[in-house]
């Protein structure tokens, strides 16, 4: 039905979806790295996660791709702009309540801010552009420091084996996603005149530099066996990957919006659903 369409539509181009996405994250890292940490972070992570996907997309005009969200998003820039500035009200509440962590969010923060800013029509953040080839890399990065290293910094815990398999884990199996992303957006990146990684390599090229990212998650994640991690956890976390290596050749070759924004996006959040719906 229409409405039905409609109500998910706004659930997920309005970045609901992908603020539970890092929530649900957040809760695996607590879960499995036996991490207890103040429920503000949750929402700390939600609000800015709202706040960011928001003011990127409201600042996006067009796409080569075209696409339901470029559409829902060009109909929807008040949305956009009403979202952005609750979420930037929600984040400065938790910042302050979680202030004594104010250096290590505040990196966090700068860093997310600093992903969007090529696409802010300003001279000052034009050189930006320039020295975005390590885009795909500082996407990942965001997202596992907030996800993962930094519930570490919150809990008052210092890294041990266990959290640096697990870091690397999850960010080779981001990496692999946001690889996808892209090479899907190589010609919006050529015309804001962004240089990517995928970029400068060919089809063949791309092929191979996601088979490697996959290897490094198989690899990495299979450490955790090293740490005291039990099989079973091990080959859930391993899911994703999988799903995502099979998808691979389907989704290079799709610009479905549905496709990339709903089930590639959640697949960073599905072994943790798995951990907490299944009775292990």
């Amino acid at each position: 039905m229409v409405w039905i369409r409609k109500v998910f539509d706004f659930f997920l181009f309005s970045s609901i979806y992908i603020a539970l996405c890092a929530v649900i994250m957040l809760w695996q890292s607590g879960h499995l790295m036996h991490l207890s940490f103040s429920r503000d972070y949750y929402w700390f992570v939600f609000f800015s996660t709202i706040c960011s996907y928001n003011f990127h997309w409201y600042l996006t005009q067009h796409s080569h791709n075209g696409g339901d969200r470029i559409l829902w998003s060009s109909h929807h820039k008040t949305t956009h702009l009403l979202f952005y500035f609750a979420g930037v009200i929600g984040s400065v509440i938790f910042f302050y309540k979680l202030r004594q962590h104010g250096l290590v969010l505040f990196f966090a923060v700068l860093l997310t801010f600093l992903y969007s800013a090529p696409k802010i029509p300003l001279p000052y953040f034009r050189f930006l552009k320039l020295v975005a080839i390590g885009k795909t890399i500082f996407l990942t990065s965001v997202w596992t420091y907030v996800t993962t290293i930094l519930p570490v910094f919150i809990a008052g815990q210092h890294f041990n084996h266990e959290m640096k398999w697990f870091a690397a884990s999850r960010f080779f199996l981001i990496y692999g996603i946001c690889i996808l992303f892209d090479f899907r957006d190589r010609a919006d990146d050529r015309d804001e005149g962004i240089r990517t990684m995928v970029n400068y390599f060919d089809e063949a090229g791309v092929d191979r530099l996601f088979l490697f990212s996959m290897i490094a998650f198989i690899f990495f994640t299979g450490g955790l066996l090293l740490s005291g991690v039990s099989l079973i956890s091990v080959l859930i976390l391993m899911i994703p990957g999988i799903i995502l290596f099979f998808i691979y050749p389907i989704a290079k070759n799709s610009v479905s919006d549905y496709l990339y924004y709903f089930f590639l996006d959640g697949l960073m959040m599905l072994s943790a659903l798995l951990m907490a719906l299944l009775p292990f």
